[in-house]
Parts: structure tokens; sequence; C-alpha cells
């Protein structure tokens, strides 16, 4: 008979450490709280408002709801395995030990909510993909980072959309900006934020010789108060009007009334072009506006602390984060955790999960050092 003692009490370790990642006793403060919010018959007279508070009713009665099932888990495998050792119940003790391998995967999974530390993690994400240096090739390759994140979002239950398509000159694209909504997009997403390496046979070179191609990842959070957050003034901004057009026009509207701001200050572009009316584009356009001067803000605060500490940090824009090899061998490799995958095409299709988590733990581990 297995002696299922030592991982019951790990089981209960975890729970405990459940119990202080997730907030419950300060969730289970303000469950009642938003209830009475959400009684309330005004509530929908401030619509902004009340999305909000629903939004967090649901998110805290979510975590409550699966820290109760997990508690309640826990408690079921002890007394099988108590009553497994007292009868000689070897079903008992079976059904105990499928139980903790269940909960076992469960809990490192939830463990992931202890690595989303930053303020925004929990929110959604605005990103752009650029194609770098490598001519056609890296405009394929920006088309495929594209497809990966869309896969990815696809099987982890978030909802993209496209706000900005430019197509390359012969193949691919030039730049594609999008959102990624759901609870961690952000959280997860900023581990991509870098520069991605490919390396293949090049099926654009007629002597099928091998390239490398580059292309840009870039996100910042979704702050729905940016606009309230930082003064923008109309001398600051070029405003322009184009019609988008070409293969992104499968993710975007092709009308007359996409909108590109330009920051003149900062250098700053951004463009929308998949709301319905020229007025709508350009208020998305001054939302992610508003949305890049606070980070780039928040950015310089932090090294200036950095300069004052003594820190060299190391800008991850610009510099290679991941190798995506597909010839002369089959390989990714992320060049921070040192995480690797001998299934790029896997990879490819959305399976990417993996190396976000990688990064994630390590950058905890980074930071605990």
């Amino acid at each position: 008979m297995a002696d299922l003692t030592e991982k019951i009490a790990r089981l209960g370790i975890e729970l405990g450490e459940a119990e202080h990642y997730l907030r419950i006793a300060e969730l289970r403060r303000r469950l009642p709280q938003l209830e009475a919010e959400m009684g309330r018959p005004d509530l929908w007279d401030d619509a902004e408002r009340a999305r909000k508070v629903q939004t967090e009713f649901t998110s805290v009665k979510d975590d409550l709801d699966l820290y109760d099932q997990l508690a309640r888990s826990v408690d079921d495998v002890e007394i099988l395995w108590e009553l497994g050792k007292e009868e000689g119940d070897q079903d008992s003790i079976s059904e105990a030990e499928s139980l903790i391998e269940a909960l076992s995967v469960e809990f490192h999974s939830l463990e992931l909510r202890a690595l989303y530390t930053g303020e925004y993690d929990e929110g959604d994400a605005v990103c752009e993909i650029h194609s770098g240096a490598g001519g056609t090739d890296a405009q394929d390759w920006a088309n495929m980072l594209f497809e990966m994140y869309r896969r990815w979002a696809d099987k982890s239950g978030f909802n993209l959309t496209v706000t900005e398509w430019q197509d390359g000159q012969e193949a691919g694209l030039s730049t594609v900006g999008f959102t990624v909504q759901g609870r961690y997009a952000y959280g997860m997403l900023q581990a991509e934020r870098g520069v991605h390496r490919l390396v293949r046979i090049s099926p654009f070179d007629s002597q099928a010789r091998r390239h490398t191609a580059f292309a840009s990842f870039s996100v910042w959070p979704e702050i729905e108060d940016a606009t309230d957050q930082i003064q923008i003034e109309d001398k600051e901004l070029r405003v322009d009007v184009f019609r988008s057009s070409g293969a992104g026009g499968q993710h975007v509207n092709t009308t007359d009334s996409a909108v590109r701001i330009t920051h003149l200050p900062t250098g700053i572009v951004v463009s929308c072009q998949n709301e319905r009316s020229q007025h709508q584009n350009k208020d998305r356009c001054m939302q992610m506006l508003s949305i890049r001067l606070v980070a780039l803000e928040k950015q310089k605060r932090e090294d200036e602390l950095a300069a004052e500490a003594g820190d060299s940090l190391s800008t991850e824009w610009g510099s290679q984060i991941r190798s995506y090899v597909l010839q002369p061998y089959q390989q990714v490799k992320d060049e921070r955790s040192g995480m690797t995958s001998g299934n790029p095409d896997g990879v490819l299709n959305g399976d990417v999960g993996p190396f976000m988590e990688a990064w994630l733990r390590w950058r905890r581990a980074e930071n605990l050092s």
C-alpha cells in the first residue's frame, strides 16, 4: 500500500500558498461590496463604471469559487486516504492517488498567478509586430509571428482584434497592430517583447539558400484611464486619414476612415482602421497614443531609478530574445530563460505558452537574485 501522507501534506502547503497569492481573505471582504454594487438599480446609469464593477465581480467570484473547489478536493483526498487505510480499501486509495495527481496539475497551473506582479498584468494587451532586417523574408516572418499569436490567442480563449495592417512589398506584412483581450493577456504577452529571429531555407531564394530574418514584437498594457493620466495638446499631433487595403482586409475594414496620428515631440505613430467611422478610429488612436506615452513616462522613471542605483539595465527592445531555427536543425530557443523546444512547427502553430511561463519564472528568479 502506497503511503500518501507526504503528498497530501504537500497539497495542504500548496493550498495555503494559493490562499496567499490569490488574496483570498481580501476577496472575501470585497465580494459582498461588489454584490451590493451589482444590485443597485442605478448601476447601468454609468455604463463604463458598470462594466468595471461587473468585470471585477466576475473575476473575484471565479477566484473564490476556484479556491473553495480546490479546498474541498484536498479534504476529499484526506478522507479517501484515511478510509483506505482504515478499511484496507484499495479502490479508495487508488481514487485518492488519481485526485492527488489531478490536483498537482491544477496547483502548478494556478501557481502562475503568483508570477503576475505588475500593476496591469491582469488586463488586456496592445501589441505591434514590425518586420526588421531580412527583406521579403522578414516581412513573411512578421506575418508568421502574427499567425503564431493569433493561434495562441484562439487556444487560450482570448479575443484578438486587428487595429492596423500594412502589407509587405512582396509578401507578408510590414506592420500589424492588434489588441488581445482576456484576463492576464498583458501579463503573458510581456514575455514576448523584443526581437524574434528566424533561420530557414528561404522560399523566396531561387537558389534555396539559408536566410536569417528578424521581426520585433511590442506590447503595452491596455490602460483604461490613460487619456486622463496624460495631457496631449492638438499642436503636438499630425493627423492623417487614409484607406486600408490589401491582405489585411480580411482583418480590418477597407474604408477611407482609417486614421494615423503622429505625436511630434516623441515621433510615436499610432494607427487604427478597424472601427466603423473616422471618429471612432481617431478616438481609438488617441487612446493608444495615451497608453504609449504613459508607458514611456513609466520607463523613464524606471531608468532614472536604475541609474541612481548603479544598475545597468539592458532594454529588451532591439535585442534578440528568441531564435526559431528551421534549418539546418529544428529548434526554438529563448535567449533569456534558456528554454528550448525541438518542435518549432508546434510553437509556430500557437504552442508558445510554455515559453511565456518559462520567462515569467526566469524573471522571478532574476528579481530574487
